[in-house]
């Protein structure tokens, strides 16, 4: 049901019930008034009977009985009673003080007529008494009047109060109609004053709001289309962050296209001239083969490492392909500290490493993994110019690998933490800010994502979300 019909409905149901309240009111007092009339129509009725009665009694007549009969009558508006003879003399009276006195017979008027204030009957308080004089005839001869005085207070009073309750009665229901227009008008402007109040703060860039749909009006409306607004701008920002993404891809790659062979070659040279110096040591220095087959592997290692980083900055604007296998996640972080433990025993950095007893192999590319943690680790120890411990910790459940890596150093700003994993962002003199980034990408490549918290000066909690491969869910 839409406004315009709740509103309408609203004006005929107070309208109604107007009517029908009156009505019941006027009936009720039409019904009070006839049976006053009655009841006054009876009196008046019982005392032309006591009249006649006296005009054609040939005994003597008792004065106190109409003074009896007027203590009731006078409930039903009769005022006073004066029973008078074809001569003008009041024979008989509810006010014995006027038995004996003359009236003069052309002043008695004939019917119902409005006593002057000055001539009202004795005791009466209505502002406006009337007189009713009724002659009796029996066959051709006047035996005399019956003259009443009528108080209609009763009657107006009837009236007076039947006046008030239909006024009190519109009152009434008038101010229901507006408490209920003041309910009804709270009740559409609340839900009003929150959509401009949630129009404001998508207009300040929060498009995390949204609108409850709790009628189907027009302001259910109005807020199922704010949602479908809100609903669309955000996946307008979600593709402008993906084309601004791949702008920041397609700016990588060009560079990267541009440097790769500058790079790869001379990576290609020292790796060749590595087999060809530690043949040439070997064949000089017998004793010392061990010693340098080890260094020669660290290095050739860290080449590997270069190139591979040169391949992946090169790859970083095209999809990666990933060669997944099963390999266990200890074996991984050897490999990695193997190539780092020399430059991080220089910086009095310790590793350490906790891991779950029950751990399952990873189904991971695991070159790409050992890149994510170099990253990490290095940027870690960086984090910790006075030195420190990096705790490498890892633990599966329901289907997810989550592994962390929590530093001691310096800690990130709250400002800068949302921004660690956007390309080219950095806070390091020396860094193009690819670093984090690349590894965001090799995680979200797995179907994992990358978390982080930080506190100044207490340090940074990498977390990663890897699933085990098992389905095709993500973390």
């Amino acid at each position: 049901m839409n406004l315009n019909a709740k509103l309408v409905i609203i004006m005929l149901t107070l309208l109604i019930l107007a009517m029908i309240t009156l009505f019941t009111l006027n009936q009720v007092s039409q019904n009070k008034l006839v049976s006053e009339i009655q009841d006054s129509s009876t009196a008046i009725s019982e005392i032309l009977q006591k009249s006649v009665e006296d005009l054609t009694s040939e005994t003597e007549v008792e004065t106190s009985r109409l003074a009896e009969y007027l203590k009731d009558a006078r409930q039903k508006g009769i005022n006073e009673i004066n029973i008078i003879n074809p001569e003008g003399e009041i024979i008989d009276s509810s006010d014995p003080a006027k038995i004996g006195k003359k009236r003069e017979i052309r002043k008695l008027g004939k019917g119902l007529k409005a006593v002057p204030q000055g001539k009202r009957g004795i005791g009466s308080s209505s502002s406006r008494p009337y007189n009713l004089v009724v002659p009796v005839i029996v066959g051709d001869e006047q035996l005399g009047y019956v003259e009443i005085d009528l108080l209609l207070d009763n009657i107006r009073e009837i009236q007076h109060d039947n006046f008030i309750r239909r006024l009190l009665a519109t009152c009434v229901i008038f101010s229901l109609g507006t408490m209920l227009i003041i309910f009804l008008a709270r009740r559409y402007t609340y839900p009003i004053q929150r959509l401009v109040l949630k129009v404001r703060r998508v207009a300040g860039g929060d498009l995390s709001v949204t609108v409850p749909v709790d009628s189907s009006d027009e302001i259910g409306e109005l807020a199922q289309s704010f949602n479908e607004m809100v609903e669309q701008l955000r996946e307008r920002k979600n593709l402008e962050e993906r084309l601004h993404e791949a702008e920041h891809l397609s700016r990588v790659g060009q560079l990267a296209s541009g440097i790769a062979h500058e790079i790869r070659n001379p990576l290609n040279y020292i790796s060749l001239a590595i087999d060809h110096l530690k043949d040439e040591v070997r064949s000089a220095c017998p004793e010392k083969q061990a010693e340098v087959d080890t260094i020669a592997e660290t290095i050739k290692e860290e080449v590997r490492k270069a190139n591979y980083m040169v391949l992946n900055f090169m790859n970083y604007g095209r999809p990666l392909k990933l060669r997944r296998t099963h390999v266990a996640y200890g074996d991984i972080i050897e490999r990695a500290l193997t190539v780092l433990r020399e430059k991080l025993d220089g910086q009095k950095v310790a590793v350490q490493v906790e891991l779950a007893p029950d751990l399952p192999p990873l189904y991971c590319d695991q070159e790409l993994i050992r890149n994510c943690l170099f990253n990490f680790i290095t940027n870690a120890a960086q984090a910790m110019p006075q030195g420190g411990t990096i705790t490498l910790g890892a633990t599966y459940a329901d289907g997810i690998f989550r592994l962390t890596f929590a530093d001691q150093g310096t800690g990130i700003a709250p400002e800068d933490l949302e921004k660690i994993f956007q390309p080219y962002f950095t806070t390091k003199e020396a860094g193009i800010g690819l670093g984090l980034a690349i590894t965001d990408r090799i995680i979200r490549e797995h179907g994992g994502r990358i978390e982080a918290t930080s506190r100044a000066g207490e340090g940074t909690v990498i977390t990663v979300l890897l699933p085990d491969g098992s389905g095709d869910g993500t973390a």
